[in-house]
């Protein structure tokens, strides 16, 4: 049995070179909070023993240049904006970014009554995914994260 036999071993598995860099970063997100209001409450919920967030490979850090995903949740302000670029930008490549409920997807419900809430994350850094809600539950941002997992595993790295 094995090479001897011309043919491989049981354990021998052929695979596309995108679909295993890909598997491995789906499956090993490690996000940055960035979170300002009541979403960062149901943020941190999630990452909680009762929903357990590193179940699905996403684990918590600190710094920047350890993480490759961004969870915007909560109100940004138009002085908060420079903060969340620079933090965007000291991530390393591949990187993603959710946004986290209605203040962070629109500025809702500060935006036509503000002059100094963002109109949504996505006019100061690019999004991935949108997570709808006000607070949006723990169970929405599980969600969200299968969904940017998802769209990992049908992203192209070698063939482009």
């Amino acid at each position: 049995m094995g090479v001897l036999d011309n043919r491989l071993p049981d354990n021998v598995f052929f695979a596309m070179a995108d679909d295993f860099v890909n598997w491995s970063r789906k499956n090993s997100l490690w996000y940055l909070l960035f979170a300002t209001a009541c979403c960062g409450i149901e943020l941190m919920h999630t990452g909680g023993p009762r929903f357990d967030l590193d179940r699905f490979g996403s684990v918590f850090r600190a710094s920047p240049r350890q993480s490759d995903l961004m969870i915007v949740a909560g109100t940004i302000t138009y002085k908060m904006a420079d903060p969340v670029r620079r933090l965007y930008e000291q991530m390393p490549e591949p990187k993603w970014v959710i946004s986290m409920g209605s203040c962070a997807n629109s500025g809702c419900p500060f935006n036509p009554h503000t002059y100094s809430v963002v109109k949504g994350v996505d006019r100061i850094i690019p999004v991935d995914v949108y997570i709808p809600g006000c607070p949006p539950p723990p169970e929405a941002l599980i969600e969200g994260i299968m969904k940017l997992q998802r769209k990992i595993e049908a992203s192209k790295v070698f063939r482009k």
